[in-house]
């Protein structure tokens, strides 16, 4: 399975974040309700899961691991010259 980049799963989770706080600290209006819905969708289809819940799992955990630090790989070799 494919991962989403981080930054776009990233992204993801803090949109989905603040579309349920808006829908939560007023009346949720169709926008704001059809917004949630899609970003469900979008964060189920990304992290290959069925259910909201497990997809955030899913993105906390590899966001969390993605934050480790990054080694460069180490030069390839060169061909000696010939």
């Amino acid at each position: 399975m494919l991962k989403p980049h981080p930054t776009v799963l990233r992204r993801l989770v803090e949109e989905y974040a603040a579309a349920l706080a808006a829908a939560t600290a007023g009346t949720p209006d169709t926008a704001h309700t059809a917004r949630i819905t899609d970003l469900e969708y979008t964060l189920c289809v990304s992290t290959g899961t069925r259910d909201v819940r497990h997809a955030l799992t899913a993105a906390h955990r590899w966001l969390s691991a993605d934050d480790a630090p990054v080694v460069p790989p180490a030069p390839a070799a060169r061909p000696a010259a010939v």
